[in-house]
């Protein structure tokens, strides 16, 4: 029997939110993940869907973890405080998520360093949407891009 791949859908702006995006992205269920994490118990499960109803906030060693199985970036799924330009970027890309039928836009005045952070990255950005709109890459690959985003190497 052939499963059939489910676009997964992103409920809020929430870090759990976020969390069961790029899990059923990945296409693990709760317990996947759960088993991937060395959980055990009867509850094991319950640890997950309370990470992902936002009821329990993942500590930070047990978060890497969890961007590490998910492979993800772990500017994914943090809880942002908005303190850095990532924490901005990675909003943007996550409203296109929530929002999909709204072109987001950002006029940026150059006036400091984090502007042109976020003005390289809305370029950058645009030329992929650009990408999957003409389909030269597939929706996976425009969300492995998004999740993966190396900005790190550019800090």
């Amino acid at each position: 029997m052939r499963l059939m791949y489910l676009k997964p859908k992103l409920k809020d702006l929430s870090q759990g939110s976020r969390i069961s995006f790029i899990r059923q992205f990945r296409q693990l269920t709760q317990d996947d993940l759960a088993d991937k994490l060395k959980l055990n118990g009867e509850r094991k499960r319950r640890t997950i869907a309370r990470y992902e109803s936002g009821t329990r906030i993942p500590k930070d060693d047990r978060l890497l973890e969890i961007a590490n199985i998910l492979d993800v970036s772990i500017n994914s799924i943090k809880e942002y405080d908005f303190k850095e330009p990532v924490d901005i970027i990675y909003i943007l890309m996550w409203l296109e998520e929530l929002y999909p039928e709204y072109q987001i836009k950002l006029p940026i005045t150059y006036y400091n360093d984090n502007a042109l952070l976020i003005s390289e990255f809305m370029k950058e950005w645009n030329e992929m949407r650009l990408k999957r709109t003409k389909r030269k890459i597939t929706y996976e690959e425009y969300i492995e891009w998004k999740i993966t985003f190396p900005l790190k190497e550019r800090e």
